[in-house]
Formats: C-alpha cells, structure tokens, sequence
C-alpha cells in the first residue's frame, strides 16, 4: 500500500513539472510578443566628434570698391572723329581709345591735300588709356569739340580693385596687413584674400578702421558689392553632435540629445550647449561620449526612453564608426 503511494507522488509532481514548463514557455512567448508589437520609431544616427574646430567668429561688411580712378583727357582742342570705347568696356594699358583732329586742321586738311599730296597734313592726334581696368564714364561722343585737357572718359583702374571693410578699432589686434581671410559673396562664393592696408586713421563717429582686402581672381565683380569677412578671434576643440541632433524647449532654456542605450532604446540626455559651428554643437557638459550614438533624424517630439529602428548613419559619422570600432 505503501508503495502505491509513493508511485502516486512521484507521478504527481512530474505531472506539476511538466504543466510547470509549458506555462512558462506560454508566458515567454507572450512577452515576446508584446516587446515585439511596441510601435518603434525609425531614425538616424550619428557618432559624436572631438575634430571640429569652433571658431569665435566676427562678421563684418566689405564693399567693392576700386580706389583710384583714372581720368582719360584731350590733349589737343578740336573734334574728336573717332571713338572706339563704349562705357563698362574692359580696356589694358596703351589702347587706342579715342581720335581727335583740331579744328583748322578739320577745316584746311582737304584742301592742303589737294594742293600737296606728298605733304599729308592731318592735324590728327591719338588718346591711348593711361591705365587697365573698365570704363566707368564716357563724357563725349563722336564728332564733340572738346578743350585740350576736358576729361573724356573715366577709367576704374583693375589694380586697385578690392574689398574696404570697416573694422571697429577694439578689435584691432585680430587685422594685421598680409592676413589671410575669407571673402564670403552674395551668390554663394567665396574668394581668398589678404589685408593689404589698413588706414591710420578712424572714422570720427563709429570709431573704425578702414582695411582693404586684396581677392584673387575678382574679376567681374561689381563695383560697391556688400560681402562679409569673417575675423577669428579665437579657436577651440570640445566634443560635439550635429545641430540636428540637439533638441529644446520653447524657451531655449533647457538642451537636450536622444541617446541610444542599445540598438532599440533611445534615452533623453539633457546637455549644456556650447559654440555652433557650421552643422556642429559643442556640448560643454551631458557625459556624451565618442562612442555615443545620438540621433539626428526622427528625434522630435520624442519622448524619453523611446523605443526607436535606426535607419542609417548621418554626416561623417560612418568614418567615426569605424575608428571608434577598432
């Protein structure tokens, strides 16, 4: 009888385990389900860098402007009876611009010529440009009587062309002559430059100094264009994340990046923000890490701890990866 009762128990509990393992395999399997059905959110990443440079910028205004104009005069009193210029024309040193003939000669020159052939009276004189660069005025025209000396056209010489930029005189010690910089125009491009000037005077009222940056390759550029010129006033390395990656709040009081903690969480890690730089941040304080993978696309409105599907990488961030895998 005994042993009847033992064999009962011992067929008892194997019958606990096994109903035992399949509850909870049943129980795995739905929390698997439920981890799998959570809606995720698709998103880039990028890796931070410590190789951004941050410079502490100051923009400034500069005009085109040709400093020296170059008047082309009559050099005798009569007609002028030929013309080969028309205004905004380039012209280089030396080219013939205008003809004139004084008035007896443009009265009695037929007349001679008929008498004397062999004597060829003409009374004809030759105006060349006295400098290269493009005509800016034209005063007269074909077939005026002018006086020796009236000015005929006007000339902007090319070799004084340049940018004048007004710098107030506190930030004098970042302008020096032969200083490289970086001429920034309207349409997009940017021209190298050096300060080949820098007048010993000050405006009066405004206190500043005016600075002429000589461009390479400034051709065609119009007279009294605005572009900006940036002086660095200092440089500086930190870590930072793409500007897109860093969110606020209507206030800009508070700062903040969503971090991933693993390939599916993505955490909400508040950050102080530095200097911005191009597409760049630095981040002053947050304990972000090269190794980091912060998000840069599908970040907004998102909320902390945030179950999130990385789509890719952004910026240089593959380059990152790669040197923050070895």
């Amino acid at each position: 009888m005994k042993a009847c009762n033992f064999q009962f128990l011992i067929l008892f509990t194997a019958v606990l385990l096994v109903l035992s393992g399949c509850h909870g395999r049943q129980s795995d399997m739905e929390n698997t389900n439920r981890v799998q059905s959570v809606p995720r959110t698709s998103v880039r990443v990028a890796y931070p860098s410590d190789t951004v440079h941050f410079n502490d910028e100051l923009s400034l205004n500069a005009t085109a402007t040709y400093l020296l104009k170059s008047d082309v005069k009559a050099n005798i009193t009569g007609y002028i009876i030929k013309m080969n210029i028309k205004l905004a024309d380039n012209v280089r040193r030396g080219q013939f611009l205008f003809g004139l003939q004084t008035k007896e000669a443009h009265v009695l020159e037929s007349t001679i010529n008929k008498l004397d052939p062999s004597f060829r009276f003409s009374g004809k004189m030759s105006v060349v440009s006295p400098t290269s660069g493009y005509i800016t005025m034209l005063n007269h025209q074909s077939g005026d009587y002018v006086q020796e000396g009236d000015v005929l056209a006007t000339i902007a010489d090319a070799a004084s062309f340049g940018f004048l930029m007004e710098v107030p005189y506190e930030y004098n010690q970042f302008i020096y002559k032969g200083k490289e910089v970086i001429v920034n125009l309207p349409d997009g491009r940017s021209l190298t430059g050096n300060i080949v000037r820098i007048m010993p005077s000050v405006n009066l009222t405004a206190q500043t100094q005016q600075v002429l940056v000589k461009v390479k390759h400034g051709e065609n550029i119009p007279e009294y264009l605005i572009a900006t010129i940036n002086l660095v006033k200092s440089s500086t390395t930190g870590i930072c994340v793409p500007k897109k990656a860093v969110l606020t709040n209507d206030t800009q009081s508070d700062f903040w990046v969503m971090k991933l903690i693993n390939d599916s969480v993505a955490v909400k890690t508040n950050i102080r923000k530095g200097i911005e730089f191009n597409n760049w941040i630095q981040v002053l304080s947050g304990g972000i890490s090269l190794k980091d993978r912060i998000v840069t696309t599908g970040n907004y409105g998102m909320s902390d701890t945030t179950f999130v599907k990385i789509q890719g990488m952004d910026y240089s961030s593959k380059a990152i990866d790669k040197e923050n895998q070895k």
